[in-house]
This record gives structure tokens, C-alpha cells and sequence, in this order.
């Protein structure tokens, strides 16, 4: 827990013109969720009194988007993207009052990870700046450190060729206390080739005022941005490959680790089985001891200890699987409740719907849910027998221990212990198949 109260600020206003999209780059996809998804969950960890996103181009997507992630925090407006100290500036009225440590965090940079966040937060000094260690320096700003912590941050076209062999440099991402922001900020200008007001100038301002400017450094991996869709590719990749092996790490069982995909906030508790090409969407929870066996795709789901799932299994945002339920294949559930035992083994739709335990569900059930307009409930009572292609019409409700006849189309509520049949009577006609094929043979000859 940080020792000041902090608050956060995310910067996504940039348009990201090199992943050639219409898309803010901040709301393309990582993990199952936007890429400031990633920087909002990183920065929840320390409980922030105050979260500022910063919204530019785009700004309605990316508030649309972050008021589903994050519904408490704030959007700051950068009309136009005049630089990282602009933007910050425009975030500042919505921390009137705060006093503690800032976070500024980017919405490109998905990977910093909390422990790094909790230097920052409770690092003693003034200002601190997130440094690496980089593999290739190339283009990035040089942190040129002395006795006195970080004495100046130098751009690399601005820098001798001493200093361009300096391989610690800057990720940008910093922190200081909010009165510190408030009072160097405004005095940080746009003298330099782009005209933009640089965040990066709020070391050497802190500095010169007599203020402590330090720097926590970081793995090079966590200060990943994302500015193309080659780097969101290769970010997709390494996301999965340490999701999929702190998996392992938690005792889970992946049949083949390679092939499953997970999203930024699954959760499996250890025993788990998990098959080969399953898909996590985000909000999926699997309980200890629950199999999901291969060619799943689950969504905004929860499954309970002792469940299986598929093969060929879609779980759908609302799907609720209690303890010891079976769901086959080819089997869709939305926004469902299955209670403890419920079997429901394949090619059937079940949304809006309460199964009670124990229930069996026979192959081709459908509940017919939506009426063009508006989404009903289907009830279906404990040890009940819902028999194979059975469309229940909702809203309708069948009781504990009661029974459809297959085929049967049920558009009234079935009471408790009783068998429904609601299809037409079968009609046959002796010898009329053969003479009717006869028939057509003819005439097609003809």
C-alpha cells in the first residue's frame, strides 16, 4: 500500500496513424480488451483516489470504452494534441484538491507491471522517472544520472556521442506529487522543432527549482508501446505466452499450452483441465476441478468446480454452470443459470433461462427467447426431462419433475410432475413414399 494517496493519469489521446486504423490505437485489442484496459488495470492495483484518462482523437470511442473498464474514472479532453505536458495539463482541473502522488501512465503501454507502478507511487523523491536498461538504445531519450539522483533527460538528436552511449533511457512514464505538477507545468514551453509541450522537460524545470529527480528502472519489456500493427501482434504474442505459463504456474492443466488464448482477466483455479483451442474472452472465471475440453469459446462466463464443457461449447456474457453440470457439444448458453447437475449434452441453444438441478435437456432444445422485440425468461425446474428437439416459447415456465415430448413446441407453462406434447398427430399413408418417388423419377426423364 503507496504511503501518499495517489491518483492517475492515462494518456490516450493520440490517433496512431501508423496502424492505419479509424480506430483510436488506444481501443485496439489485447489480451480480449482495449489497450488502455491494460494501463487501467495495472494502475487499479494501487487503489487510486482518482483515475484521469486523457481522450483526444476519438474521444467519444474512448470514453464509450473506458466508462465499460473503469466506470469511476474521468475524462480529461485534449482537442488538440499539443504534446505529453499538454495533455497532462488538461487533466489537472479534475484533480483540484488532490494532494498526493501522480501516476502518469500511456494507454500504448500495456506490460509495466504493478510492483513497478508501487516504486513509483512510493519512491520519497520529488519527481521519478521510469527508466530501462535497453537492449538497442537507438531514438530514445538518454537519462544521464549523478551522485544527486537524475540530472537531465537528453533527446537523442540533442545528444553527444557519450551520451547516446548511455544505455539507460526513458519510457516516459513518470510520477510526482500533484503539487509538484501544478507548479512546474506551466512553465514547460514548445520551443523546439514540433511545437509540442514535452513532459520530458519536467525533470530538468523540477531539478533547477531544487527539487529531487530520481529514477526507478524497470525490465525493457514492461515499457512495451504499441504503434503498429506488427508491435500489437507481437504484443498478443508475449501477452499469451506469460498468461498461459503463470497458467501452468497456478496448477491449471493445458492440454496443449500453445493453442490456448486467454484474455487480461481469466481466472482458473488450479486443477483445472483445459483442452486444446479453447478461446477466454474477457470475465471468464473456471473453478477448481472444471474441465473445458477443446474448441470452446467462453465469454463473461462462470463455471463451477466439476464441470465439463464441450468439446465445441460456446459460453456466452451471462452463463452461470453449477457444480457437476455437463454442457456437450455444440451447445450455446447466454445469460443462463444452470444448477448443480444439469446436463445438457448437445446441438441446443438455452438464453434467458433457469435450469434446476438435475435437469436433463434433450439434443436440439431451443429456447425461443427473443420475439423481434424483447428478450423473456424460460423456467425450467429441478429433475426435469425436456425432451429432444423441444422449443420452449418464452416467457414460459416447466415444473420440478415434469417432461416435454420430443418435437413438442411448448407455449404454455407446464405445472410440476406433468408431461407436455404439444405437436401435430402423425399421419401415414401405406405405400405412398414408393409411389410418389416413382413419380418424380418420371418426370424428370421426361
Amino acid at each position: 500500500m503507496t504511503e501518499k494517496p495517489v491518483a492517475l493519469i492515462v494518456l490516450a489521446a493520440g490517433q496512431g496513424s501508423r496502424m492505419q486504423s479509424d480506430l483510436p490505437k488506444v481501443l485496439h485489442r489485447l489480451g480480449g480488451v482495449p489497450l488502455v484496459g491494460h494501463a487501467l488495470a495495472a494502475g487499479r492495483s494501487l487503489a487510486p483516489e482518482t483515475v484521469v484518462v486523457v481522450a483526444g482523437h476519438g474521444a467519444a470511442l474512448v470514453q464509450k470504452a473506458v466508462a465499460k473498464l473503469d466506470p469511476e474514472a474521468q475524462i480529461a479532453l485534449q482537442e488538440e494534441q499539443l504534446g505529453t505536458a499538454h495533455a497532462v495539463r488538461q487533466a489537472l482541473p479534475l484533480l483540484e484538491g488532490f494532494e498526493g502522488r501522480v501516476l502518469v501512465l500511456y494507454g500504448d503501454t500495456p506490460f509495466i507491471a504493478e510492483e513497478t507502478l508501487g516504486m513509483l507511487a512510493t519512491h520519497p523523491s520529488d519527481v521519478i522517472v521510469l527508466g530501462f536498461e535497453a537492449a538497442d538504445p537507438g531514438r530514445y531519450g538518454r537519462l544521464v544520472t549523478g551522485p544527486d539522483g537524475l540530472e537531465r533527460i537528453v533527446e537523442y538528436k540533442d545528444a553527444d556521442e557519450a551520451t547516446r552511449a548511455i544505455r539507460l533511457v526513458n519510457s516516459g512514464v513518470l510520477a510526482a506529487d500533484a503539487a509538484t505538477l501544478r507548479e512546474i507545468l506551466p512553465q514547460i514551453g514548445n520551443r523546439n522543432a514540433a511545437g509540442e509541450y514535452y513532459l520530458t522537460d519536467l525533470a530538468g524545470l523540477a531539478r533547477a527549482a531544487g527539487l529531487r529527480v530520481d529514477v526507478v528502472t524497470c525490465d525493457e519489456a514492461e515499457t512495451l508501446g504499441i504503434n503498429t500493427r506488427a508491435e500489437l501482434a507481437a504484443a498478443e504474442a508475449a501477452f499469451q505466452a506469460r498468461a498461459r505459463a503463470q497458467a501452468l504456474e497456478d496448477g491449471v492443466t493445458l492440454s496443449d499450452p500453445a493453442t490456448v488464448w486467454f484474455a487480461l482477466d481469466t481466472c482458473i483455479g488450479r486443477d483445472a483441465v483445459i483442452g486444446q483451442n479453447v478461446v477466454f474472452g474477457p470475465g471468464v472465471t473456471v473453478e477448481s476441478g472444471a474441465e473445458i475440453l477443446p474448441f470452446c469459446h467462453l465469454e463473461g462466463c462462470h463455471v463451477s468446480a466439476g464441470a465439463t464443457v464441450g468439446p465445441f461449447a460456446r459460453l456466452r456474457p451471462g452463463a452461470e454452470l453449477g457444480g457437476d453440470v455437463h454442457v456437450g457439444n455444440f451447445v450455446e448458453i447466454k445469460n443462463s443459470v444452470l444448477d448443480e447437475g444439469v446436463k445438457v449434452g448437445h446441438l441446443t441453444y438455452l438464453g434467458d433461462a433457469h435450469i434446476g438441478e438435475a435437469t436433463n435437456i434433450g439434443a436440439g432444445t431451443i429456447t425461443c427467447n427473443y420475439d423481434g422485440v424483447g428478450k423473456h425468461r424460460t423456467e425450467i425446474g429441478a429433475h426435469a426431462f425436456i425432451g429432444s428437439d423441444t422449443m420452449l416459447v418464452a416467457p414460459v415456465r416447466v415444473g420440478a419433475r415434469a417432461m416435454t415430448g420430443s418435437g413438442s413446441v411448448i407455449t404454455e407453462d407446464v405445472p410440476d410432475d406433468a408431461l407436455a406434447l404439444g405437436r401435430a398427430k402423425q399421419v401415414t399413408k401405406p405405400g405412398l413414399a414408393t409411389r410418389l418417388m416413382q413419380a418424380l423419377r418420371q418426370k424428370k426423364g421426361s
